[in-house]
């Protein structure tokens, strides 16, 4: 949910948030471009090293890296700050998205794996609508840097909660650990 509610964040303070900055549409629209162009690359190469390094790792160190671009974008007023900060949220979230939902497929039994990927997305997904709505309350009343300050808190604490509690999980060999 977390993850999600950075994306549904960006994709309503961002613009707004940029222009207000004075910023023009088309540099806008490359800090916009950013983000996704790194998370949909650099996921193919971090999918496959959540098989090999692990999940715990790769989502926790993703949340931060998340969290440091964010508090980046909330903390400076430059083009080259906002593109580094865009290219953090990238890379974090391609550290975190596929690590994520194969750690739920590790969890799952396969005769429930369907339902419980079902349950995830619901609730990651749902990270969208209570991201805008949540960043657009909070810039209401505090401002758009801190709508994104505190969005980057929530990711870090994110990131703490799964190195505190989540287990890992061996999937190399199928055995629980």
């Amino acid at each position: 949910l977390v993850n999600n509610l950075n994306d549904g964040m960006s994709l309503g303070i961002f613009p707004v948030f940029f222009a207000a900055f004075g910023l023009g549409v088309e540099r806008i629209g490359i800090l916009k471009a950013v983000y996704p162009a790194t998370w949909g690359i650099l996921q193919v190469a971090t999918g496959p090293l959540s098989d090999r390094w692990g999940r715990k790792g790769l989502i926790v160190a993703g949340m931060w890296v998340q969290a440091a671009g964010l508090l980046l974008t909330a903390l400076t007023r430059h083009f080259e700050y906002w593109f580094i900060g865009s290219l953090l949220l990238g890379v974090g979230t391609a550290m975190v998205y596929p690590s994520l939902i194969a750690a739920v497929s590790d969890a799952s039994h396969p005769t429930w794996r369907a339902r419980s990927l079902s349950v995830y997305r619901f609730w990651r997904d749902l990270g969208y609508a209570i991201g805008a709505l949540f960043a657009g309350i909070i810039a209401d009343i505090l401002g758009m840097s801190w709508a994104i300050a505190i969005i980057a808190a929530l990711t870090f604490w994110s990131g703490a909660l799964v190195a505190l509690l989540m287990r890992e999980r061996s999937h190399a060999s199928g055995d629980r650990l």
